[in-house]
């Protein structure tokens, strides 16, 4: 070995360890496509400013990828930078040096948002860590030209140090010229997308400490015990899951439908979901619906059988929790259609997800899990070796579909030991607020605990003893009108949110089972000549009679179902909601006592404080 192969064998290590953690990571699509764009532009500025000796914004454009990315993402941002743009330039023994210094500055970025903390850097700041991070290129590159020197002592990297100082210093200041111009906005329009366009919420303002600061608060504290002792009824019942409820009833379009957001136009996907959150607290989709609007299940039949698979899926489990047959809907059978896509090795178009679905809604129709068998197999044996599940076979594992395997796992009776693989996984997923993230790595979000909690409850663990309790971090993100936030920073789609929560506080997994009716007819249907029950009609707008090409399409009702019209289901909280409300059970005296006797306090003190300062003065 020579001074010359030596290194280079050290570096092909280094590169060959830095591609193999990249993929070990098994990056989702969006995060490659997101890599390859950045190093394609990274390449396109070292070529365009070809003709300035190291003069070029490539080095920049690395050390944004690593902050905005991560270090590994970084890496390959540098690394393959360098690879792709010397096939223009010429490649030779300098290229493994030029990868791996460039993805040391992808790595270095990562370093510098871990030292941020989350907080955005300044214009000026970030432009001197690019001509650090210049500077140190420049350093580890002077190692290369030793390597090829006759002697390689602290003497002759001095020497090749000296000479290539100007180019290190024409390199910086390249570097902090292209920051100051592009840097903070090409590094916020980075942020923005790896965070999915998250907004975050400025951190209130603490009152003034003055009298009339104190004054204002009495009256504000006055004012709320007035309105306790009002709306007493309200609160008393108020839980985290009835307010969820209340809200998506209040969002409900007049057509029955659902949308992202208020006053948004319904579709689908959040109808579905909203009906799969409100069967979960007991609320029949055949009867939710606006007043003088229509219900759940019209709406779904106005919209006709769904093409999309998933919406085949969510479609079934919303009719069996609504009590209708998925094989007479709209004059279509979805439970036959929904089978008849299934692939010959029993899974849903090779998706994860889709299987894991297909199992549960096959499930809710009536199927055996002999029926289903070569689906659980097939999502047996995709499991990854961490004891997750990825979006497709060997992609990297995340909390949702892990959460939506699990549940398909225990519905079609997969193996313990899978099941057990896949809730270690999930334990080891858990932050430290108690909620999941979609990835290793990834801050908390309502949607991934929702699935987190729906998977741990369907193997038969309780949400409690896998850490901190996550069910309270999602309580932690409900609003004053009852929706869940979907994150600490993020407000996104909350219908849909709403209702993912909404089923993991139920603590109800998929499939739901059917949820009574809470208004049956008064008088017994005449039976049909075959001797056959009538099929019980579904409610197309509250107090209007059902058209009669809709009532042809009603299906019958569930042979389990009780003769005699049952009670008014009215689901009990669970423990965690009981635990986390606490005072939303005291009485509307209690509550005003509490709020005048706070209120009075800070008076009280407020009248000293006043006279400590006559006195002084």
């Amino acid at each position: 070995m020579t001074w010359q192969t030596t290194p280079l064998v050290l570096l092909g290590l280094v590169l060959v360890g830095g591609f193999a953690w990249y993929e070990r990571r098994r990056p989702p699509a969006r995060v490659v496509a997101l890599v390859a764009a950045l190093a394609a532009l990274a390449v396109v500025g070292r070529l365009a400013f070809a003709a300035i000796p190291n003069v070029k914004p490539t080095t920049d454009i690395v050390l944004f990828a690593g902050y905005a990315l991560g270090a590994v993402p970084g890496f390959v941002v540098g690394a393959v930078t360098a690879l792709a743009s010397n096939v223009f330039l010429g490649h030779g023994p300098w290229t493994a040096w030029q990868m791996v210094a460039w993805g040391a500055v992808g790595m270095g970025g990562a370093l510098l948002a871990l030292l941020a903390r989350g907080k955005e850097i300044g214009r000026l700041a970030l432009a001197a860590a690019c001509a650090v991070a210049s500077l140190a290129f420049g350093a580890f590159m002077d190692l290369y030209q030793l390597s090829q020197a006759a002697r390689q002592d602290l003497d002759g990297y001095l020497a090749v140090a000296g000479t290539s100082l100007p180019y290190n210093i024409a390199h910086a200041a390249g570097s902090v010229a292209f920051c100051l111009l592009i840097g903070p906005a090409f590094l916020r329009a980075l942020r923005r997308y790896r965070r999915r366009f998250e907004v975050s919420w400025a951190a209130p303002q603490h009152p003034p400490a003055s009298v009339a600061g104190t004054a204002a608060t009495v009256l504000a504290m006055l004012a709320f015990a007035v309105s306790l002792t009002a709306a007493a009824p309200t609160v008393a019942d108020a839980s985290p899951s009835s307010r969820a409820v209340g809200y998506l009833e209040r969002v409900q379009g007049r057509d029955g439908g659902f949308g992202g957001d208020r006053g948004q136009s319904s579709n689908q996907l959040f109808t579905g979901w909203s009906a799969l959150g409100l069967a979960s607290a007991g609320r029949n989709p055949r009867e939710v619906a606006r007043k003088g609007g229509r219900t759940i299940t019209a709406y779904l039949r106005r919209e006709g059988a769904p093409r999309d698979t998933g919406a085949l899926e969510r479609t079934i489990l919303v009719l069996r929790a609504a009590g209708l047959a998925p094989r007479r809907f709209g004059g279509r059978d979805l439970v036959a259609g929904l089978a008849g896509r299934r692939r010959p090795d029993g899974s849903w178009a090779r998706n994860v997800a889709h299987t894991a679905f297909g199992i549960l809604a096959l499930r809710s129709a009536g199927e055996s899990r002999a029926s289903v068998g070569p689906s659980v197999r097939w999502l047996v044996g995709v499991q990854n070796p961490d004891g997750g599940f990825g979006f497709v076979p060997s992609a990297q594992s995340d909390v949702d579909d892990t959460g939506a395997a699990l549940q398909a796992l225990a519905a079609g009776g997969g193996s313990a030991p899978a099941r057990g693989r896949a809730v270690a996984y999930l334990r080891r997923m858990q932050n430290g607020d108690g909620g999941f993230g979609q990835s290793r790595g990834r801050s908390s979000n309502a949607q991934s605990t929702a699935w987190a909690v729906q998977g741990l409850v369907a193997a038969g663990v309780r949400p409690e003893s896998v850490g901190r309790n996550p069910l309270r971090y999602l309580v932690r993100l409900q609003r004053r009108d009852g929706h869940v936030a979907y994150s600490r920073t993020s407000d996104q789609t909350p219908v849909w949110v709403t209702a993912q929560a909404l089923t993991a506080l139920r603590r109800q997994p998929f499939p739901l089972t059917a949820v009574p009716l809470t208004r049956r007819p008064t008088t017994p249907p005449k039976p049909k000549r075959d001797g056959r029950a009538p099929a019980v009609p579904d409610r197309e707008r509250p107090g209007r009679r059902p058209a009669p090409e809709a009532r042809r399409e009603r299906s019958p009702a569930p042979r389990s179902a009780p003769s005699a019209p049952p009670a008014p289901v009215r689901p009990e909280r669970t423990s965690v909601e009981t635990a986390t409300t606490g005072g939303e059970e005291r009485t509307s005296i209690s509550a005003a006592f509490v709020a005048f006797g706070v209120a009075g306090a800070l008076l009280v003190v407020a009248l000293l404080r006043r006279g400590r300062r006559r006195r002084r003065g």
